[in-house]
């Protein structure tokens, strides 16, 4: 008896086709090669096409997929590089620099490598690979080919601690390259460590200082030497009415970037000007800023 709804009849209809493709793949599968090739070919371009596009289209956006991978890898990888390879060669541009200004310093300075701590209260402080059996004191000014980074604050044998210009500590007596004005070379904070600035204050009120002058260490006080390259001055800060003028400085350093500087060993030479190109004449500084002696 029949089913109401057919199900039975379409049972027997689907298990009837079902066993006569079974039979008509068999026969295909037993006949020869000659004559195959053109059914699988007919099948592959009717029945079998809708089929074999869509197959077609997945490989094609899996072999993009796998391409996009691969480049982004590559490129990845050549950007690694690039950098690895940027950091080399500025790491070797200061080496170079250093023993360029190692020639023209030499004995009195010794190259060495700075050494960062990586901690956030060691901010503006940075160690360097020579210590007090190098020859290495307290106060030893730390020098690049680019002018001045800081001074030495603590010494062990084979070690020192060093302070760069960013530090709130950091003073020195300085005047511009034409020893028209002097002060004292201070740090001012940016809101950004690479927008961190310095500054000359204490300068004579009635001397003009003009955007792009440079302003060198004085060498009063003993501490640093005279004709160190500090920077040069971008604009007027403030000025105290009467007395006194500031003048913000773009520095010639940048203490992030640096790997390889100079530090003094022992007592030398006073004046440096002519290793910065500092052609600053005697010290023609008015009396007033005689203060800039405190450094």
């Amino acid at each position: 008896m029949l089913d109401f709804d057919g199900t039975r009849r379409t049972r027997r209809r689907d298990a009837a086709l079902a066993g006569a493709i079974l039979v008509l793949a068999l026969i295909l599968l037993g006949l020869p090669d000659e004559y195959q090739s053109p059914i699988r070919s007919s099948l592959r371009t009717t029945v079998l096409r809708p089929f074999l596009a869509a197959q077609a289209q997945i490989a094609q956006r899996r072999g993009q997929t796998e391409d996009v991978t691969v480049v982004r890898a590559q490129r990845d990888s050549l950007l690694a590089i690039v950098a690895a390879q940027a950091s080399l060669s500025e790491e070797n541009r200061q080496l170079r620099s250093a023993l360029g200004l190692s020639d023209r310093i030499a004995p009195t300075y010794k190259p060495v490598n700075v050494l960062r701590v990586g901690l956030t209260s060691a901010e503006s402080t940075f160690m360097i690979d020579a210590g007090s059996a190098d020859g290495v004191f307290v106060g030893s000014p730390v020098l690049t080919a680019e002018g001045m980074l800081g001074m030495v604050r603590e010494v062990d044998e084979t070690t020192a601690q060093a302070i760069d210009w960013t530090h709130p500590e950091f003073r020195v007596s300085a005047m511009t390259s034409d020893g028209a004005a002097g002060g004292i070379v201070e740090p001012r904070r940016g809101a950004f460590r690479e927008e961190d600035l310095l500054a000359l204050t204490s300068t004579a009120f009635q001397v003009d200082v003009r955007p792009g002058t440079r302003v060198v260490s004085s060498g009063r006080g003993n501490l640093f030497p005279r004709g160190v390259f500090l920077g040069t001055v971008i604009g007027i800060e403030e000025a105290d009415t009467g007395w006194r003028k500031s003048y913000l400085i773009r520095p010639g350093v940048r203490p992030e970037a640096v790997s390889h500087v100079m530090v003094a060993v022992r007592e030398g030479r006073a004046d440096l000007g002519d290793v910065f190109n500092v052609t600053a004449p005697p010290d023609t500084m008015a009396a007033d800023t005689a203060a800039a002696g405190g450094d």
